[in-house]
């Protein structure tokens, strides 16, 4: 049995400085792992940046609280220009690393191994979920903000946390902002991937229709990944791991993003794929290790299905029953198509950060019993103005299942747009962030 020594809670604790372009106020404050059972585990540190414009650092602006996509997410480092620079026209805002990334007691296989079962191990990653994060932030205002109101502006999962939030603290909110991350609030995993699929499938049309020579390109390919196996240790990539078709497939996880298609014929421009022995340059296979290898955020793989689970389930892995249900997916299919945001079980055996996570992965997915995440009675009530934009051809949070949830939560709108895909706030934050917050205020009307 693994044991812990309780450890107290400890105040928050603040810095400030200045980078170029903003001041910057850090907060770092103490938080148990498990909000129900406090004592059942040692507390760790979620931490805080809050940024405000330089010329307005005195002012008492209104807080705007970002909500990071994810699973595992961190908060965004402010480099030059993002969304932010528009926001810090009106707001001080305030980004948080979720529980277990960045400087919020980061996660990795060290600390999953040093458990001594996997139940153990299961546990305590569920602890990660949308519940305690919204628990974090809410400690977050309450004590370094003396209770002030916010508002939220979540990207992607960020909307998860949103209605996690709407959920169960309303008041602390004076409006929330969610771009492509309405949830469907009944949906499970399993809904959620027969939606997905068709949409990534369509996606890969996309790279046909724009680059035909790639998809030649990656079923040559995986031809040769899947030969090397009869032969021996086949491909292997810079880090130990062998390169399968599976793995190959991966590529396609960002076809979400406004550049993710481009950004993979790029790679492929420079595979350099030997003629004689059929294998990639090095530098792709670097490319490759460090595109599907979540070495910098294991928590993303690992919860990426207990986001959705809620009340009684079945267990098992929905993506792969999806998957398993989808024979123009297969590995050794050609044209060759590749998955998109899901995550299979093979990955926690193959892929070396994962392999720490692998048997606590396992039992969580065959967990069949899970706190609800959403009030379903409670969003239908609710008061806050919700604005929120989703993308009609993204393949990460379905259309159709957000539109369903708008018609379920209280005073929200939605704008809905093929101008955009995922990514939209990074790419146009300037344009996307002033009208969600003008549809929340009643001051611009979707056409």
């Amino acid at each position: 049995m693994t044991t812990f020594d309780a450890q107290p809670l400890s105040g928050p604790s603040s810095t400030e400085y200045r980078v170029p372009g903003v001041v910057v106020r850090e907060h770092r404050l103490t938080v148990p792992v498990d909000w129900s059972a406090p004592d059942r585990y040692p507390a760790i540190e979620v931490f805080a940046r809050e940024i405000v414009d330089p010329d307005r650092a005195g002012d008492d602006l209104p807080l705007l609280l970002f909500l990071q996509g994810g699973p595992g997410g961190q908060g965004p480092r402010p480099l030059a220009h993002g969304w932010w620079s528009t926001a810090l026209a009106t707001h001080r805002v305030v980004l948080v690393d979720q529980r277990g990334t960045g400087r919020s007691s980061r996660i990795d296989g060290r600390r999953i191994a040093a458990f001594d079962s996997a139940a153990a191990g299961a546990d305590y990653l569920a602890c990660f979920r949308a519940d305690a994060i919204i628990a974090d932030v809410e400690h977050l205002r309450r004590t370094v903000y003396a209770g002030q109101k916010w508002a939220t502006l979540g990207q992607s999962y960020g909307g998860f946390l949103t209605l996690a939030y709407l959920s169960r603290h309303p008041e602390a909110l004076t409006a929330c902002y969610v771009t492509g991350g309405l949830p469907g609030i009944t949906a499970d995993a399993e809904t959620v991937y027969r939606h997905t699929y068709p949409r990534q499938a369509a996606r890969n049309a996309v790279l046909a229709q724009r680059y035909p020579d790639d998809v030649a390109l990656l079923g040559r390919l995986a031809d040769r990944l899947a030969a090397g196996g009869a032969r021996g240790p086949g491909v292997v990539l810079p880090n130990g791991d062998r390169f399968t078709p599976e793995r190959l497939q991966m590529l396609g996880m960002p076809f979400g993003m406004s550049t993710g298609v481009d950004a993979l014929h790029w790679l492929l421009d420079t595979a350099q794929v030997d003629d004689a022995t059929g294998e990639p340059c090095d530098a792709f296979l670097e490319a490759v290790a460090h595109q599907t290898g979540f070495d910098d955020n294991p928590l993303y793989a690992v919860l990426q299905e207990v986001i959705y689970h809620q009340g009684t389930r079945t267990g098992g892995w929905a993506a792969q029953a999806e998957h398993d249900r989808q024979p123009a997916f297969g590995a050794g299919e050609r044209p060759l198509l590749l998955t998109g945001e899901a995550v299979y079980p093979w990955m926690f055996a193959q892929i070396r950060a994962l392999r720490p996570f692998q048997a606590a992965a396992e039992e969580l997915a065959a967990r069949t019993q899970w706190p609800e995440l959403y009030d379903v009675a409670r969003l239908a009530a609710n008061e806050v103005p919700v604005a929120a934009v989703q993308y009609y051809d993204d393949p990460y949070v379905d259309l159709d299942l957000a539109l369903g949830t708008s018609d379920r939560v209280g005073s929200s709108s939605v704008w809905v747009t093929n101008e955009y895909l995922h990514d939209g706030l990074r790419v146009a934050g300037d344009v996307i962030l002033p009208k969600l917050m003008g549809l929340a205020a009643g001051t611009w009307t979707v056409r």
